[in-house]
């Protein structure tokens, strides 16, 4: 029997009072784990009217008025609601088969990361959980020059651990493992 994925972290927000309680109970029943805004989700489930900005990429349900990753119609299935949760956490954009509301704005494709030969070599060592040390030795340099490219793939990529910066170097198809 296959292993069921592991639970996202997810928050709802929602401009109308009223339709926060459905949006949890659908975020339970998808058995993803609800927190609060502020406590880095991995994924946001809207009403598509909740203020911007949002802690994480975010699918709407239903009417729309703003940019998101993702669109489902308002009456969307569990499956449908978590498929669109994973989807958008991890960094692919959805929307249903159903016609979005015309207000719906799909959130800009990030443009590429311009990563030097030598950024890419340190990544892809960062991907194989390698030290600075280590990783010094493999391309050649000194520790320091390990820890200067770490930096400045922290500050291309936008983020702010080790993980992360591999995280989004896969998503934009910088490094593969």
């Amino acid at each position: 029997m296959a292993a069921s994925p592991p639970a996202l972290r997810v928050a709802v927000l929602t401009a109308d009072p009223a339709k926060q309680d459905p949006l949890v109970a659908l975020v339970r029943e998808c058995g993803h784990q609800l927190v609060p805004p502020d406590a880095s989700p991995d994924a946001v489930l809207t009403d598509g009217a909740a203020a911007a900005p949002l802690p994480a990429a975010a699918v709407a349900l239903g009417g729309v008025n703003g940019a998101y990753a993702g669109w489902l119609p308002a009456d969307a299935g569990t499956a449908q609601v978590d498929a669109a949760l994973r989807a958008v956490a991890a960094g692919l954009t959805v929307r249903a088969a159903a016609e979005p509301p015309e207000n719906f704005e799909s959130l800009p494709e990030e443009p590429p990361i311009l990563l030097t030969p030598r950024e890419i070599e340190v990544l892809g060592a960062l991907g194989n959980g390698l030290t600075n040390k280590e990783t010094a030795r493999l391309l050649g340099i000194s520790p320091h020059t390990v820890k200067f490219h770490i930096e400045s793939l922290f500050r291309k990529l936008g983020a702010a651990s080790r993980a992360e910066a591999v995280a989004r170097g896969i998503r934009q198809q910088i490094v593969e493992f």
